[in-house]
């Protein structure tokens, strides 16, 4: 649990970066855009290959389909509130929950083992980056201060070691509730890829080389695995 804690101070330091840079010199839309494309490639790779193959060892289908539509219907309500947030303390408190979630999807990784769980940390810490880089833009619309918007962002990304610390309890539970929270973890992931990154990242005209990003993130995951110790 302390490992999976201690983990997601890599994607917190990765949001911390995106707000700053976001601050003093946002970045133009065709590198946004690219780097939305590399981080559903990568968040992707990470779901299929790293939580899709726990969940074949389920003993029943009845855990993963409950798992699977408590994450639908968790995803389905955070992009309501979401489409009608409005204002800093609104977008503060959508954000809040979905970062909550990604370090609730972290956390249940390391029960499955130390190799998923950086795998997933290295996935979301390049998810979390573009994240840091949309909330302070939103954030600098309101606030003058450089310095309130990183701070504010930053402490939206406590979130992530909160949620780690809830998942790891998780490897505790009987086999069909972790199996549930595998589903969980599953859909929340692939929600992230198809209606945040690759949404946002589609407002923009695409290149050849920008959509290629998505394919050279999946690989470039699928690759770190087969380099890591088994």
């Amino acid at each position: 649990m302390l490992q999976a804690v201690g983990f997601t101070l890599i994607p917190l330091l990765a949001l911390i970066i995106g707000a700053v840079a976001t601050v003093w010199r946002r970045p133009g839309p065709g590198f946004t855009s690219g780097v939305q494309h590399f981080a559903a490639g990568v968040v992707f790779a990470a779901a299929a290959s790293e939580i899709l193959p726990d969940l074949k060892h389920g003993t029943s289908a009845w855990p993963i389909l409950v798992g699977g539509i408590v994450g639908i219907v968790s995803m389905l309500a955070i992009k309501h509130f979401g489409a009608k947030a409005e204002g800093p303390v609104a977008i503060a408190a959508v954000t809040g929950i979905d970062i909550f979630i990604d370090g609730l999807v972290l956390g249940i990784s390391f029960v499955a083992g130390a190799r998923q769980g950086l795998l997933l940390t290295l996935a979301l810490t390049v998810e979390v980056l573009f994240l840091g880089l949309t909330l302070a833009s939103g954030f600098a619309e309101t606030m003058k201060s450089r310095w309130k918007v990183v701070g504010l962002t930053s402490a939206i990304g406590l979130g992530l070691p909160l949620g780690a610390l809830l998942g790891g309890p998780v490897g505790l539970l009987p086999a069909p509730l972790l199996t549930a929270f595998y589903a969980f973890g599953l859909i929340a992931l692939l929600y992230l890829v198809t209606e945040e990154l690759l949404v946002e990242a589609h407002e923009h005209p695409d290149t050849p080389l920008i959509a290629s990003m998505f394919f050279v993130g999946f690989l470039a995951l699928l690759m770190l695995e087969e380099l890591l110790p088994q």
